[in-house]
This record gives C-alpha cells, structure tokens and sequence, in this order.
C-alpha cells in the first residue's frame, strides 16, 4: 500500500514541475467543428480543473507605426481545457496574440505571432507567467521585420 502512496507523490511531483502551460495548435486538432475557422486552437496542460482555469486573450499589433491591442474572445470548446482563438484582429499589420490562463494558483502565458500564413508555431513563446510587455514588443519588432515569418 506504501507503495501505492509514494507512486501517487511522484506523479503529482512530475504534475507539478511540469507546471500550468499552453500548447497551440491550428483548428483542426481541436476536433471540433465549431473551431474550423480559427486562427489556431490551444489547450491548457499541467491544470488538474481544466474546466474551471481563467483565460483570456489580446492581440497586439502594430499597424503602420501605431501599436494596437483588441481584446479577444477565446471560445472553450467542447473538450475541457481546449480553446479557440478567432481571428478578431485586423488584417492589416503585424499581429502577435497574448495569451493569459490562471488555474488555481499556476498561471501561464504566451505570445503567438500570426503572419499572412497563420500562426507561426517556431516563433512562439510560453511562459509560466503572464508576457511582459518588453516581451510583447519584441515579439512584435521581430515580426515586422521578418524575423518571426
């Protein structure tokens, strides 16, 4: 039975280092057809109530010069812990999504660059906090000048 025990400590242990963090994807492997037209889906890991984690989004951009942010509504899908990213921004511009999630007292974050393809998976970054804004910028810097395509 001890046994039993010390196995249940390692896999919270191995939950536990593992940590809150995002994994992004394109639409289709959210297996759900009402996030076919997304820009990407992601899906939270590490959060033992998928269902009950805070999430939230803002694509920040920079459109001629001028930095611009819009709030976005990320659709939970039918999967707990699954969500879809709508394109909500304007076409014009360099786009890069920030994404923020709260489970428990974890919290996650990730900037994803979107170009005229889509979003851009390698130019990704995930943080086990929320994106600073230094980091934002950055990401949006290395997209306007081709570094992120």
């Amino acid at each position: 039975m001890w046994r039993l025990g010390i196995a249940a400590c390692a896999l919270a242990a191995l939950v536990f280092a593992e940590g809150f963090m995002f994994n992004i994807a394109g639409p289709v492997a959210s297996q759900d057809f009402h996030a076919k037209m997304a820009a990407f889906v992601f899906r939270t890991q590490g959060c033992s109530e998928p269902a009950k984690a805070e999430i939230s989004g803002m694509a920040e951009g920079l459109v001629k010069g001028v930095r611009r942010s819009v709030v976005l509504k990320i659709m939970p899908m039918s999967k707990p812990g699954v969500y879809a990213v709508n394109h909500d921004w304007p076409a014009e511009g360099d786009w890069v999504v920030n994404l923020k999630g709260i489970c428990a007292n974890a919290t996650a974050g990730a900037i994803v660059p979107v170009g005229p393809k889509g979003f851009i998976r390698e130019a990704s970054k995930f943080f086990r906090r929320p994106a600073t804004d230094a980091e934002i910028e950055t990401a949006l810097k290395a997209l306007a000048t081709g570094g992120g395509k």
